[in-house]
């Protein structure tokens, strides 16, 4: 029953009359503890983060290298701390909803049908090795909204976006779309955004640009990079006594045309079918994620994404400044590095 003074007098007598009720129905009190503990091993042994780590390391070695981290990622950070402690025959339905529920709440709604997959797999290994019946995630199929494509050519692979950036330093067209080709990268917002970006809205001594989102016409902090604090500083002394930092060719009182910055790409070779200036928005989500591993809400936020905390409520805009200000410094960072590296 234990050792004084560590159990009480009252623990004590607690523990001596279970022990005689275990008596009194016949069942060993020493052999029913070994059992419990037993069972509490074995519980521990199949928790769903156990069961996961062994199917990830039997699966990973067939997998690419960047696939395998990002699987593994997903895992660690959206449902190990949630349901890892969970044994996998515990688990139901509306646990793991709750987890993924998480997931779509702060934006990522293509990272919560990913986590829901995985969690599936998770749960089919542990019905192959004996561990449950079932898997519980075929209840949830539908919980999810499908995920809305938006169609818009993106070039993700950072060998190619060095290229690309390459191409867009050496175009000789005016400094105007110049300009604007090299900002978009940096900033990544709508295109239509750029273009009607005005200067009333930046402060360039604080590096903050205070845009309008045009889908959702909601304010918006962008938080400007060394780099793009240069580029704006360099078409000042041509449009900064106008309305709009990237004016119409044809009027100072118009924007850029929609077309400008597309038009350039394509005389530079790059095609519609490979990217667009939506793309440089798919772009920056997937490198921030996925090689410079940048918390999902953060991106989300800089997307000017709806983001909502766990209790459902949108983050204002004002979310995570100092955190995001550090990942848009990280990312125009990285931008040049990939530049830089000329094969």
């Amino acid at each position: 029953m234990g050792i004084y003074p560590d159990v009480g007098l009252k623990d004590a007598r607690s523990r001596r009359d279970r022990m005689r009720q275990l008596l009194s129905e016949g069942v060993d009190p020493s052999a029913n503890r070994r059992a419990q503990q037993s069972a509490s091993e074995e519980q521990a042994a199949d928790s769903f983060e156990v069961v996961a780590r062994e199917w990830f390391t039997r699966h990973s070695a067939n997998w690419a290298p960047s696939h395998s981290s990002r699987i593994i990622r997903r895992l660690e950070r959206d449902l190990f701390p949630w349901i890892g402690r969970i044994p996998v025959s515990a688990l139901k339905p509306p646990q793991i909803l709750e987890v993924i529920r998480r997931i779509e709440d702060r934006g990522a709604l293509e990272t919560a049908h990913r986590a829901l997959q995985n969690c599936g797999q998770v749960l089919r290994f542990a019905v192959a090795t004996g561990r449950v019946e079932r898997d519980p995630t075929g209840d949830l199929r539908g919980a999810l909204p499908p995920v809305k494509s938006d169609h818009f050519p993106a070039i993700t692979d950072p060998a190619q976006v060095g290229a690309m950036l390459r191409s867009i330093d050496s175009y000789r067209g005016t400094l105007t779309v110049r300009c604007a080709m090299r900002l978009a990268p940096l900033v990544f917002v709508r295109p239509g955004e750029l273009r009607h970006a005005v200067w009333e809205d930046f402060d360039l001594d604080v590096a903050e640009w205070h845009d309008t989102v045009s889908k959702t016409n909601t304010p918006h902090i962008v938080l400007l990079s060394r780099q793009a604090v240069d580029i704006l500083r360099e078409i000042q002394p041509l449009t900064g006594n106008g309305r709009y930092v990237f004016p119409s060719a044809r009027s100072p009182d118009r924007p850029m045309s929609d077309n400008a910055i597309l038009a350039a790409m394509r005389r530079m070779g790059i095609e519609k079918s490979e990217m667009t200036g939506h793309g440089f928005r798919a772009m920056a989500r997937t490198i921030l994620d996925e090689v410079l591993n940048f918390r999902p809400d953060f991106i989300e936020h800089q997307l000017a994404h709806s983001v909502r905390d766990p209790n459902g409520r949108a983050y204002n805009r004002t979310a995570h400044l100092a955190e995001r200000r550090k990942m848009m410094q990280a990312w125009a960072d990285y931008l040049d590095e990939l530049k830089a590296r000329v094969t």
